[in-house]
C-alpha cells in the first residue's frame, strides 16, 4: 500500500502577517472572495483591504454568517460566481475557515486560510466538517487538496482569550500518541496508506514542543505579547499537529471526544479540552507506563487542561454516562478501530473510569504539595 503525507502549499507564521496577506496571496490569484468572522472585520478589516490593494487584488470582503453550513456554502459560492472572484480566503475561527474551504471546493478554485486564534489543528487540513443551519452536525466533506496558503498572524492569536491556546495544545497533545498507535496497527491515514516517517516525526516533534514550550506560550498569551515560546506553540497547534494527524493517523482519543458529546454538561467545553481527557483513555487503554501518564497529566495540569471527568462538568450518574460514551466511542467507522488489537466497549468503559481516578490521584498529591 502506498504512503501518502499531505500539508498546504505553503505556510506562514508571524506577528502582524496579516499585514502581508496580499503580498502572499498574489501568486495564487488576482481576484479574491474574503471571507471573514464578524468579530475579525471590528479590528481587521482595514488591514484587509489596505494589505490586498497595496497587492493590487481585486476583492470583496463577506462576513461570514456563523455557521458551517450547506447554506452558507451556498450563498457563498452564488456570491463568488456573481462577483467573477477567482479564489477565496478565509480569515477567524474554524468554522469560517472551514466555510472558505468548502466555498473553494465547489467552485474548483484556490483556497486560503487566515487563522486568527491556534485552538485546533483544522486550518492546514483537507476537511471541512458541515452543520445543519441550526448548528446540528450534518457530514464531514473530504477535500482533494489542502490549503493553498495557511497565514497565521501571532501578534492576533496572542490577543485571543488564552483557554482557546490551550485548547489548542489539548488537540496536539493526542497528534503524536495517535500516530504512534494508528502505526503500530498500521491503519490508513486520512492521507492514505500507512503513516510516513515523516509524519510519525512531525508528530513526535509536536508533543516535544508542547511540552517544553506549552506552559510558557500560556504565559505569553495571558500577557497578550509574542514570545518565541508562544510562536513555536502555535505552529506545533496549527502545523504540526495538522500534518501529523492527517498523515500519521488518529485513534483513540478523538473517538473518547466523540464519544462526550453524548453527555450534555460537556457541550460548553472546546474540541481540544475533551481531546486531552481522551489521550489520557487512550493511555489507560494501552496501560502506558505510569511515568508517560504523568508526564501527560502534568503538562494538562500547566496548561490548563482537564484530567478529571469533574473537570468536564461530569459528577453525577457516572457509570451510565460512561457507558454511553463508551458505545459511542467505539461505534462502526469510528477511529478507535485503529487501535492495536481492537478494542471493546467494555475496555473503554474500563478506561474512562480508571483515567478518571488517575487523575483525580495526580490533583490530590500535586494539591499537598502545593500546601507543603
Amino acid at each position: 500500500m502506498d504512503r501518502v503525507i499531505q500539508s498546504p502549499g505553503k505556510y506562514v507564521q508571524g506577528a502582524d502577517a496579516l499585514q502581508r496577506l496580499g503580498d502572499y496571496l498574489k501568486p495564487l490569484a488576482d481576484s479574491w472572495l474574503v471571507i471573514a468572522d464578524k468579530f475579525v472585520l471590528g479590528f481587521a478589516e482595514d488591514t484587509i483591504r489596505q494589505s490586498l490593494s497595496k497587492a493590487g487584488l481585486a476583492m470583496d470582503i463577506v462576513a461570514f454568517n456563523g455557521e458551517c453550513s450547506q447554506g452558507e456554502v451556498d450563498r457563498l459560492c452564488q456570491l463568488t460566481t456573481q462577483n467573477g472572484r477567482s479564489a477565496i480566503v478565509g480569515i477567524g475561527g474554524g468554522k469560517t475557515l472551514d466555510t472558505a474551504k468548502a466555498v473553494a471546493f465547489f467552485q474548483k478554485v484556490p483556497v486560503a486560510v487566515a487563522p486568527t486564534i491556534a485552538s485546533t489543528d483544522a486550518p492546514c487540513s483537507a476537511l471541512s466538517v458541515l452543520y445543519t443551519d441550526d448548528g446540528e452536525f450534518d457530514r464531514y466533506l473530504m477535500l482533494p487538496t489542502n490549503p493553498a496558503l495557511v497565514v497565521v498572524d501571532t501578534a492576533i492569536v496572542a490577543r485571543a482569550p488564552a483557554r482557546l491556546l490551550a485548547a489548542g495544545i489539548g488537540d496536539a497533545l493526542a497528534t503524536w500518541f495517535e500516530a504512534r498507535a494508528a502505526s503500530r496497527s498500521s491503519a490508513a491515514t486520512m492521507a492514505g496508506g500507512p503513516a510516513t516517517q515523516t509524519a510519525l516525526n512531525l508528530a513526535r516533534f509536536c508533543y516535544d514542543t508542547l511540552l517544553e514550550e506549552g506552559e510558557k506560550a500560556m504565559l505569553a498569551v495571558q500577557a497578550q505579547v509574542v514570545t518565541p515560546a508562544l510562536e513555536r506553540i502555535v505552529e506545533a497547534n496549527t502545523y504540526l499537529s495538522g500534518v501529523g494527524f492527517e498523515s500519521g493517523g488518529v485513534a483513540a482519543a478523538h473517538a473518547v471526544h466523540n464519544g462526550l458529546t453524548a453527555v450534555a454538561e460537556t457541550h460548553h467545553f472546546y474540541h481540544g479540552e475533551k481531546v486531552a481527557f481522551g489521550v489520557l483513555v487512550q493511555l489507560a487503554l494501552e496501560n502506558a507506563s505510569n511515568a508517560e501518564m504523568q508526564e501527560v497529566m502534568s503538562l494538562c495540569h500547566a496548561v490548563g487542561l482537564p484530567v478529571t471527568l469533574a473537570q468536564l462538568d461530569i459528577t453525577e450518574d457516572i457509570p451510565a454516562k460512561m457507558r454511553a460514551v463508551a458505545e459511542l466511542a467505539c461505534a462502526p467507522g469510528e477511529t478507535i478501530h485503529n487501535m492495536p488489537g481492537g478494542v471493546t466497549v467494555e475496555q473503554v468503559y474500563g478506561a474512562l473510569l480508571v483515567a478518571d481516578q488517575l487523575g483525580q490521584h495526580f490533583r490530590r498529591r500535586f494539591d499537598r504539595k502545593a500546601l507543603g
